[in-house]
């Protein structure tokens, strides 16, 4: 077994082995998908670098990459565009964040069969624009009104969207009894004793939220996949139904939090959270200029989970749908560069990060940005080299596990 291997299985043991399955599937598609899955390598691999730019501390959500941005329902109801994922969120030097953006774009751009010199100046624009957010101190956000290009478009396709056309994208509207499609690909079926519980919880999150009006019930449960690299950890969503209006849906989910896969390699002094779901929750909250509907920490069975309205897997740039047209791709570059920054500047001064006149003054230098940029061309390589060593300890069964912990049963308590 590579030494690879045995990072990826030692990383991942304590996850449900079914998904974990599932999750070593996916990542066995692509290159850029594999980089999703593994986090851990990207921040284990860094904290071994010498000579890598000192920079202020600040909040970053970890785990930058270009999928890692997409729309969602603000709780004042208001669609906004932001980064979207906080599981590996912490306190750390905010060259870390950028230099993960840049390999992904750098990973995405090659997987895509873009030409290595158009990755390179996509990462040249990203580190450009970032740097000048960050310089003039300002934080920015992007909703309908301030949107531009395909960012725009795809935002007006989102807050038109009713709750209905989600529930008949998710739900066997057909059905008698209204039920959440189990297709063991991205919802999968969960056992009736868990179920049960589930359902009583949420009622009684319902019940007793000052956000929530009570006047709606659990029709469904189901056990979700979404994204790469949180694969393997307990997600449930649930379709709910007003008691007053039969035909008025929400779609709503908790996931199950552990600590950052960067923890271990961060020697920046952290806050003591009470628990993982408040940290990342804080966290979210104090990068992101809206945070989704409901957002709050969720007890279950020993567990912390962090329960928010749903926002759906397509709600996301499809970049194979802009790969030719550069000016798009440019346009969606800019927009990330520029949340990138604003969410370390509106988070500035907190807990621990650096305030914004710190930030403005990294961002006037210029020396790091070369050397983020090499290192993310460089460790994209490094990237493709363990995808090639991961698929072929795949292909020859160093992942697989027995048929009953296969995906497709039904989803226990365990």
């Amino acid at each position: 077994m590579s030494k690879l291997s045995e990072r990826l299985l030692k990383f991942n043991s304590g996850l449900l082995p079914d998904m974990v399955q599932l999750k070593y599937k996916l990542m066995s598609e692509n290159a850029f998908r594999f980089f999703r899955g593994t986090c851990h390598l990207f921040y284990e691999d860094l904290s071994k670098v010498r000579k890598f730019p000192i920079a202020p501390p600040t909040w970053i959500c970890g785990d930058l990459h270009l999928e890692n941005f997409g729309s969602f329902k603000g709780n004042n109801r208001m669609v906004y565009f932001d980064l979207n994922d906080f599981d590996e969120a912490i306190l750390a030097p905010l060259s870390w964040e950028v230099s993960r953006a840049l390999t992904s774009i750098f990973v995405a751009f090659n997987t895509l069969k873009i030409k290595p010199a158009e990755a390179k100046k996509a990462a040249k624009f990203f580190l450009e624009i970032y740097s000048e957010i960050l310089t003039g101190g300002k934080a920015y956000y992007i909703d309908p009104r301030t949107a531009t290009g395909i960012v725009k478009s795809f935002m007006k396709a989102v807050k038109k969207r009713k709750e209905y056309d989600l529930i008949q994208h998710l739900c066997d509207t057909k059905a008698s009894n209204l039920k959440i499609i189990i297709d063991n690909k991205m919802h999968f079926k969960v056992d009736k004793t868990l179920k049960a519980e589930l359902k009583q919880l949420i009622s009684a999150w319902i019940k007793n939220s000052r956000e929530w009006p009570n006047n709606y019930i659990v029709k469904d449960v189901a056990f979700r996949v979404a994204g790469t690299g949180s694969v393997g950890l307990r997600r449930y969503m649930f379709l709910l139904q007003s008691r007053k209006d039969k035909k008025k849906f929400e779609v709503v989910e908790m996931k199950q939090t552990r600590s950052s896969s960067l923890a271990p390699y961060v020697s920046i002094k952290q806050p003591k959270w009470k628990s993982e779901a408040v940290r990342l929750i804080f966290i979210k909250q104090k990068m992101q200029n809206i945070s989704p509907a409901l957002l709050s920490a969720i007890n279950f069975q020993g567990e912390t989970y962090v329960f928010q309205e749903m926002q759906p897997a397509a709600d996301k740039i499809n970049f194979e749908l802009i790969e030719e047209n550069y000016n798009e791709l440019e346009r969606v570059i800019k927009d990330m560069a520029m949340l990138t920054a604003s969410s370390q500047i509106r988070s500035s001064g907190i807990h621990g990060s650096s305030i914004t006149d710190e930030l403005v003054a990294f961002g006037i230098q210029k020396d790091w940005q070369e050397a983020l940029l090499n290192y993310a061309m460089n460790y994209s390589n490094q990237v493709t080299d363990d995808y090639n060593q991961f698929l072929s300890d795949y292909n020859n069964g160093e992942f697989s596990i027995s048929d009953n912990k296969k995906p497709g049963r039904d989803i226990k308590s365990e």
